[in-house]
């Protein structure tokens, strides 16, 4: 009954010109909100919440490829460099998009299981990290004993050329991978792409002896970004100075600059993955995913079509590690724990495994979660504690809370929930792949 009062009224704000104006005051509100109030959470969501109109109304693609323009391009980075955290939280968001991304194609067009994907991505970082760092004069050097003035091995500019490099080196580490567990599936799979997983943060961790290569435990620091051109602040200060309010520094240009290149990092992978999806070697990784043995009868090649699989989704996650090296200019092993691939393989399932649309959406649902949501109320909660406010009727002083009850600490638990909920009530995902859609509404159908 509700669910059918929903699909009216959402049919009845689909007819003419209203979903444009719905998704146009929707955007116009978040822009708005987020400008007025740069630090409310509920102005923040409201605009994020804009991409989820322009998706779902009914509106032409010319103008849904504008307002995204319009909406990413511009809204974003002025709204971004007013509150540069906003900014920082939205490019997490794009890592982890893409990092699903790649993860989609795995698990998601040919059903093979990865537990350790994000080796892929600590690939793709210590390969910068070790070139655009002063690493290669430490060799020699135990952790924290080297001198400070040692010279930078590569000029910050060769990051460009490291991103394709990114990319061949962490598809070369997803044929390596691949090329023992062909012969395993389901289970054996995800155990043995765990252990690989494990196998690189723990050499990560030791590999300072008996030469220096990662640093141990300490990490890498500090690593080389690419040469910020002088033109660059002073065109967009003299651009938007004026809607910012106030002058932009070089250092949130490169907040600026990271974003941009991570969302057309994005926009490459969405269009190789929907090419490949509409290939033959979409079809074979549909086919092995639906039945190996049906595939292989077919003709399909399993080992070519399996590795394929693996290089392309590393490849993904390579060249987004080289990206995060250099915007933090620093990394450590503990930023690609087992919990790191965990974590994207939860978005790929809430969004909705083999949709591409879907795993971006679970993305960003648990980033903003974990960084925005929870974090803000916890800073909210402690706000609370420091003052002599009370809860009304029962009495109970804020500052007598405990802060074993922060929401930040249970973001695990959270994230539990709420795929036990999505497998109860929507197995296929907040948006379901159209094939994936159709296949199982063939078995709850009466």
């Amino acid at each position: 009954m509700v669910a059918d009062l929903f699909r009216n009224l959402f049919s009845f704000l689909n007819r003419g010109w209203l979903p444009y104006l719905i998704v146009l005051g929707h955007m116009g509100a978040g822009t708005l909100l987020v400008y007025n109030l740069p630090r409310s959470n509920l102005a923040f969501l409201t605009l994020m919440t804009s991409f989820l109109s322009l998706y779902f109304f009914r509106t032409n693609l010319r103008f849904k490829l504008i307002s995204g323009i319009v909406l990413t391009l511009v809204a974003i980075p002025v709204l971004g460099v007013r509150n540069i955290f906003y900014l920082e939280v939205i490019f997490q968001v794009s890592v982890f998009a893409a990092l699903a991304l790649g993860l989609n194609i795995v698990v998601g067009f040919a059903g093979l299981l990865d537990l350790g994907y994000v080796a892929f991505y600590a690939v793709g970082a210590y390969l910068w990290a070790f070139f655009g760092s002063q690493q290669f004069y430490v060799l020699h050097y135990a952790p924290g004993t080297q001198p400070s003035d040692l010279p930078f091995l590569l000029p910050g500019d060769t990051f460009y050329l490291f991103l394709l490099l990114g990319v061949i080196v962490a598809a070369i580490t997803g044929l390596i991978l691949g090329l023992p567990v062909l012969r395993v599936r389901g289970d054996y799979l995800a155990i043995v792409t765990l252990g690989f997983g494990e196998v690189i943060r723990v050499l990560a961790n030791n590999l300072d002896k008996p030469l220096n290569f990662t640093n141990g435990p300490q990490g890498i620091t500090p690593i080389q970004r690419p040469t910020m051109p002088d033109f660059a602040v002073e065109w967009f200060n003299g651009l938007f100075g004026p809607l910012i309010g106030h002058p932009v520094s070089s250092a949130n240009m490169y907040n600026l600059m990271f974003y941009l290149m991570a969302l057309f990092v994005i926009v490459v992978i969405i269009f190789v993955t929907k090419r490949l999806d509409d290939s033959a070697l979409g079809r074979a990784w549909t086919a092995v995913r639906e039945d190996e043995t049906a595939a292989l009868a077919q003709g399909i090649p399993l080992v070519k079509v399996k590795l394929l699989a693996f290089a392309v989704g590393a490849s993904f996650a390579g060249i987004m590690g080289v990206l995060l090296a250099a915007s933090r200019t620093f990394i450590s092993p503990e930023s690609f724990s087992f919990m790191q691939s965990i974590g994207v393989l939860a978005m790929v399932i809430l969004g909705g495994s083999g949709s591409i649309p879907g795993v971006i959406l679970g993305a960003a649902t648990i980033t903003i979660l974990n960084l925005q949501v929870l974090q803000g109320f916890s800073l909210y909660l402690n706000e609370l504690r420091q003052s002599d406010a009370v809860i009304p009727i029962i009495n109970f002083a804020w500052k007598d809370l405990s802060t074993q009850l922060d929401p930040a600490k249970y973001q695990r638990m959270l994230f539990g929930l709420i795929l036990i909920l999505m497998m109860i009530f929507r197995p296929a995902g907040l948006i379901p792949a159209k094939r994936r859609e159709r296949d199982l509404s063939k078995y709850q159908s009466p």
